[in-house]
């Protein structure tokens, strides 16, 4: 079931990790938005009409974020975890097969589903996705320091005005919800906790990368000083991807929308051919 032509409603999956929110909007071939940590699928909102226009999409908040209630306990949230949940909630909405646009921590999710399910991935949007940075000492040791609850409260609302190099309302929006998680326990030990879980070795991907068959475009901020440089990393490691560097910090989407779907409605329209989108499909 890839087509669907209601309008946004709101779907409760039970998961493994409790109850996950996904929002559904549009009519056409699947599309799976998976968001960063923090965030939630309201970051993609600046992008969200034309994705509809072509497609059935699908915004997914992780356990933790959004409107999906934390798992029990918060801390043991993992982006591993996350990753598994992917196929839990594709076949409790009667996905056979979608896109994915994911950002960080949901490129990540996206890269593992696709080497694990590649006849139910489509095609690849991965947006300064993790698993593609070198575990040196410096970067093991912040990824330690961030994954304690006492630095993330302390950088809630202060670390993404880092990342996020540009201002607009949607980017103000994220700013003010980050914010807001500062005095709220369990999605402080929920950040902190997927963070602990980026120095898990699970969650580096470059020795699997070579084995994603997928069609895949890097739509990378270049800007981000958090996985900007990793663009070039995962450029190496994934030959057959379409590059596309954007001026922007960790979520060119939101950051700059237009020059976003300039370059990935066409990637999906290409890939959705025999779906239901063809070339002249508006």
């Amino acid at each position: 079931m890839n087509r669907g032509d209601r309008p946004a409603d709101r779907t409760t999956v039970r998961t493994s990790a409790g109850p996950v929110v996904v929002h559904r909007s549009g009519a056409g071939p699947a599309v799976v938005l998976l968001h960063a940590n923090p965030g939630d699928s309201r970051d993609f909102a600046a992008v969200l009409p034309a994705l509809s226009a072509l497609f059935t999409v699908y915004g997914v908040d992780w356990p933790g974020y959004g409107e999906s209630p934390p798992p029990r306990p918060p801390s043991s949230a993992t982006a591993m975890g996350y990753a598994g949940l992917v196929p839990e909630l594709l076949d409790a909405l009667g996905i056979d097969d979608a896109a994915f646009i994911g950002n960080s921590v949901g490129g990540y999710c996206a890269v593992r589903f696709a080497l694990e399910h590649p006849g139910r991935a489509r095609a690849l949007v991965l947006v300064n996705s993790g698993g593609f940075t070198r575990p040196t000492p410096p970067n093991r040791a912040f990824v330690r320091l961030k994954g304690t609850e006492t630095v993330t409260r302390l950088l809630a609302g202060r670390l993404s005005r880092l990342y996020l190099r540009r201002r607009n309302r949607t980017v103000a929006e994220m700013l003010a919800r980050d914010a807001a998680r500062r005095d709220d326990p369990a999605a402080i030990a929920v950040e902190a906790a997927i963070w602990r879980s980026f120095n898990n070795p699970a969650h580096d991907l470059r020795a699997a990368a070579g084995g994603l068959t997928v069609a895949t475009l890097l739509a990378w901020g270049t800007g981000d000083p958090l996985v900007g440089l990793d663009g070039r990393r995962a450029r190496r490691l994934l030959p057959h991807a379409a590059w596309c560097p954007l001026r922007t910090g960790h979520a060119p989407y939101a950051e700059a929308p237009e020059s976003f779907l300039a370059v990935t409605l066409p990637f999906l329209r290409e890939h959705s051919r025999g779906h239901g989108v063809t070339e002249n499909t508006p």
